[in-house]
């Protein structure tokens, strides 16, 4: 077993990890928990992820239990909850800092432990505030229950607000995101979160990497979505060539992306985890050959949409920084400095966020900023004021619709800039 940072923290997940989603409480018990849990141990797992929803709390029941009788040494081990969904009453799901706080003092007391390694939001919630979202997941982490939190399912718009409004108030982001990746759905992992990869060090624990069994070769007839061009017949021959059954090869494909800390995979049954695991043996072998092999069958690789949207930065000397789609500019101002946007199309929204200024004491800003924050739509022209006549500023500009980083300059004026390129 390889170990992988969450992201970037120094927390050390293995590659393939496991899940309780589907099987504890729905179907197996303390008992069968128990083998299962040591069989993953034995092949070096050291992560567990759980949520208050899976079998409705049942299933951290049993994980807590099952671990307390195994007699493990909770320091070897990484355990994940996830909270969103805890109840039928009005406040008993969502993100409020009512359900968070509640939430997670009720998973820790099913686990029996006193702290979780990584708490989700397990879904977005778009009735509550994602400041009150951010402040509540902090609050947990100071109190102990969690040493990190991410999320599950949110867009990159979502979490790279999580992390401005994080940046702002000097709280912790989240460091991880657990989507769904597999062969037939690649898109948020693969082309949405690339700016967040580098710009936030964001890491990943996938989920459902056989495509709920799809990708196993058990439900080859009808099973594929009708919108793919991909058929089992196709890419089985691969998996033969290779000497090994499809689900070690779809679980190695998803493990081989560099971008993913861990593969959250499910099992009922000891065999199937020692299935499961012997795709780390498999990873190896998925060359640059054999990938090209894979896209050519599966026909699935998500495509980037070309950016029309610009935002140039008139400096006030002729002068021009543009920043497509996401990035960080550092801008020396000039009183007058004057920020225009310019040939926008399909993004009307594009936010600026004031992440710092070296001298808090010039007063000086662009506008007028509402917490730190600056929405511009096409044309608007922003003018920079202060007490005096320079300042250096950070700002992190975000074009939601299509998040794409680069970075060109050709300004005399522009300080510097630090945005990673794809």
């Amino acid at each position: 077993m390889q170990y992988r940072n969450l992201g970037r923290s120094g927390l050390k997940v293995s590659q393939l990890s496991y899940g309780a989603w589907v099987s504890f409480g729905n179907q197996l018990d303390v008992k069968e928990a128990k083998s299962l849990l040591q069989c993953c141990r034995d092949n070096g797992v050291n992560f567990f992820d759980n949520a208050e929803v899976y079998a409705n709390g049942r299933a951290e029941e049993i994980m807590g239990q099952a671990i307390r009788e195994l007699g493990w040494k909770r320091s070897d081990i990484v355990v994940s909850t996830k909270i969103f969904w805890g109840g039928s009453g009005p406040n008993d799901k969502g993100l409020s800092r009512k359900h968070i706080v509640e939430g997670t003092k009720a998973s820790l007391k099913r686990l029996d432990m006193d702290y979780v390694d990584v708490i989700y939001c397990h879904r977005p919630d778009s009735s509550t505030p994602i400041e009150e979202t951010v402040r509540a997941m902090n609050y947990a982490i100071d109190k102990g229950w969690a040493f990190y939190w991410g999320t599950s399912e949110w867009s990159a718009q979502q979490i790279t607000e999580a992390w401005g409004i994080a940046e702002r108030l000097d709280l912790l982001g989240p460091v991880v995101e657990q989507p769904e990746y597999n062969l037939l759905s690649r898109h948020k992992v693969e082309s949405e979160y690339l700016p967040l990869y580098t710009n936030y060090g964001l890491g990943l624990t996938t989920w459902s990497p056989l495509a709920s069994g799809v990708l196993t070769g058990k439900y080859s007839k009808g099973a594929i979505p009708p919108d793919s061009r991909f058929a089992l017949e196709n890419y089985k021959p691969i998996a033969d060539e290779l000497g090994v059954p499809l689900s070690q090869l779809a679980i190695a494909w998803c493990a081989a992306n560099p971008n993913v800390s861990s593969v959250i995979t499910g099992a009922t049954k000891e065999s199937q985890i020692q299935e499961n695991m012997k795709a780390i043996d498999v990873i190896p072998l998925l060359t640059p050959a054999v990938m090209e092999k894979i896209e050519a069958v599966v026909q699935s690789r998500p495509k980037r949409p070309e950016s029309y949207r610009t935002m140039e930065v008139n400096t006030g000397n002729d002068g021009m920084s543009k920043v497509v789609g996401t990035g960080i500019v550092c801008l020396e101002t000039n009183i007058g400095t004057k920020l225009l946007l310019k040939d926008v199309r399909h993004a009307p929204d594009v936010r600026l966020h004031l992440i710092s200024a070296s001298k808090l004491d010039d007063d000086g800003y662009f506008g007028i900023f509402n917490n730190g924050q600056l929405k511009l739509t096409k044309g608007s022209l922003v003018v920079a004021r202060g007490k005096k006549s320079s300042g250096l500023y950070w700002f992190q500009a975000s074009i939601f619709t299509n998040l794409v980083n680069a970075v060109e300059s050709n300004s005399s004026q522009n300080y510097g800039t630090r945005v990673e390129s794809h």
